[in-house]
């Protein structure tokens, strides 16, 4: 060969080599990158997974475009993160720049919708890279496997809908007065008093009660004599009054053949009564007035200071004194309504005969949900003005799994009144349908609701708020809240609300299991899911896929259990 020709060809050999070298990149290992959390987890319905990448020293090509995609694949489906581009330093572009020489260290945020077929998936980063205009091809890098939904074991269908409770009450006390007025500094009983239709009316009412079966009837006399006047003068008058107004009733009770207890007793100097009336008043200088009462104790005192203002005592001798000179007749009447027997007997027999408070307490009275639905069934019927009934059907079926039909039912209530009960109760059809916005905002007008704290656990749940998910469970004995109690790690406290679980079904066993993976219970383990799998089967498909039990794979109870 000709020498003149060989340094051009050697450089020119090596201008090639460096060429080819630089249009190349070569696949990421997987030690450069770290997926968190590991294994992933669904949380408030989405998977989210943060990826810390180191791009090595001299592995980013300065003319190089790379897109960084992640995508959990899984059976029958896969769903792609959030892309990140970068570029290296001799593009022109608006993307992170990674230099060539020293590398850098990338994060990448992305989440995925949730899906059940997830449980079992594999997470992988795609790389989309371009030297120049060619397109350069590198492998997916495999940087996760599996997603831990234990979360999603959320069920807003098991929640306590509301009920709409009665107003019953077995004895209801009422308290009727009339007052027997008297002449300043006098005791005597006047005959234009006792003509009174006030005190008429009264001894009727009192007699009618005696001899109503199903009342009773306590008598109070209560005497009193006006603040003005002095101590030792207003003690002797009232107890005057009280003594002539006793004597006199024991009279008209005895004509009237009513036999009830009497307790008498006076009241020497009204200040009470006085406060009362100046406060309800409309003279002048009453808060001057109110304020002396508030700053003297001594009745005395109290006395002389209001008669030194001068320009309102001549009005409260004329609107107010005079109608503290008194005997208050008391009659308190307890109405007793019907035994529980004879409701639920009623219920069954002739719902008629019960108004709606007696009908809706009635469905308390029993625990079997079909005699409930009976009833107030029976109650919307007669009493379809009254949005409780409506509700409570709805309720019956909410717990029967009949969400359509207590949907229609809660709305009925609705458009009879708008009332907090079928708000609450239609969050939580919402939070099935998984529609977490109108859910918040139906609870959001529900308040003074009893069953609210547990639907808004639910709903904390469900967006991934665990810990005021736990919070706001508080004592609730559900799936739910031991739900949430695991998902914040008190593992005890899990336990202990699952034991009391009223009516434990086949997910309050998975979660003991559950709570036996975390707590290291092998036997645990085996003996809840056995228990879980005889009460639903498919539970057996779950738990063979489950994260929670992966360390027990190798377990040969636990592997015979879910072959």
């Amino acid at each position: 060969m000709n020498k003149k020709f060989l340094l051009p060809f050697f450089l020119l050999a090596a201008i090639l080599a460096f060429s080819s070298c630089s249009n190349k990149l070569k696949p990421l290992a997987e030690e450069y990158i770290k997926a968190e959390p590991q294994p992933l987890e669904a949380i408030g319905g989405k998977v989210p997974v943060t990826i810390n990448a180191t791009i090595p020293a001299k592995w980013f090509n300065k003319k190089a475009v790379v897109t960084i995609t992640p995508v959990l694949r899984y059976q029958g489906g896969e769903a792609w993160g959030t892309a990140y581009t970068y570029q290296g330093e001799k593009v022109k572009g608006n993307n992170q720049v990674i230099p060539y020489k020293e590398g850098a260290n990338v994060t990448m945020k992305s989440s995925f919708t949730y899906k059940p077929e997830m449980k079992k998936s594999e997470l992988f980063l795609t790389f989309d890279a371009k030297i120049k205009n060619k397109t350069v091809k590198l492998p997916d890098v495999k940087i996760g496997e599996g997603v831990l939904a234990t979360s999603a074991l959320a069920d807003a269908a098991t929640a306590n809908a509301a009920i709409a409770a009665d107003k019953f009450q077995r004895i209801i006390k009422e308290a009727h007065d009339a007052s027997i007025m008297f002449l300043i500094q006098q005791a005597e009983l006047r005959s234009k008093e006792l003509k009174k239709d006030e005190i008429s009316d009264w001894k009727d009412l009192v007699k009618n009660a005696d001899e109503a079966p199903n009342q009773n009837v306590a008598i109070e006399i209560q005497a009193y004599a006006s603040p003005d006047g002095g101590v030792e003068l207003n003690t002797g008058l009232a107890e005057r009054r009280e003594k002539n107004t006793d004597k006199y009733l024991a009279k008209e009770l005895k004509k009237m053949k009513v036999d009830v207890p009497v307790d008498a007793k006076y009241t020497a100097q009204d200040w009470e009564g006085f406060q009362e009336l100046v406060s309800k008043s409309n003279i002048q200088d009453k808060d001057l007035v109110l304020r002396v009462l508030s700053m003297y104790s001594d009745p005395e005192q109290r006395e002389q200071e209001i008669k030194n203002i001068s320009s309102v005592f001549s009005t409260l001798a004329d609107e107010i004194l005079p109608q503290l000179r008194r005997s208050r007749l008391v009659a308190n009447i307890e109405i007793i309504g019907k035994s529980d027997d004879e409701i639920s007997a009623l219920a069954k027999n002739d719902p008629k005969a019960l108004n709606v408070e007696e009908i809706l307490y009635a469905a308390t009275l029993t625990n079997n949900d079909a005699e409930k639905t009976a009833i107030y069934n029976k109650a919307s019927e007669l009493y379809p003005n009254d949005y409780r009934t409506w509700n409570n059907v709805g309720m019956m079926a909410f717990r029967a799994g009949d969400l359509a039909k207590a949907e229609q039912m809660f709305n009925k209530a609705n458009s009879v009144k708008n009332n907090p009960e079928a708000n609450m109760n239609l969050g939580l059809i919402a939070l099935t349908k998984g529609d977490q916005a109108k859910a918040q905002q139906l609870f959001g007008s529900a308040s003074g609701v009893a069953e609210l704290s547990e639907a808004l656990g639910v709903l904390y749940l469900e967006q991934g708020e665990w810990a005021k998910a736990a919070n706001s469970f508080g004592s609730v004995k559900s799936n739910n809240a031991a739900l949430a109690q695991i998902l914040t790690k008190d593992y005890n406290k899990a336990s202990q609300t699952l034991n009391a679980v009223p009516n434990p079904d086949a997910i309050t066993s998975y979660l003991k299991a559950i709570v036996a993976a975390r707590t290291n219970d092998a036997n645990g383990v085996v003996s809840n899911l056995k228990a879980a799998i005889a009460k639903d089967g498919s539970l057996k498909k779950e738990a063979a896929i489950d994260l929670e039990f992966a360390k027990y794979a190798t377990n040969s109870d636990f592997a015979a259990l879910v072959k």
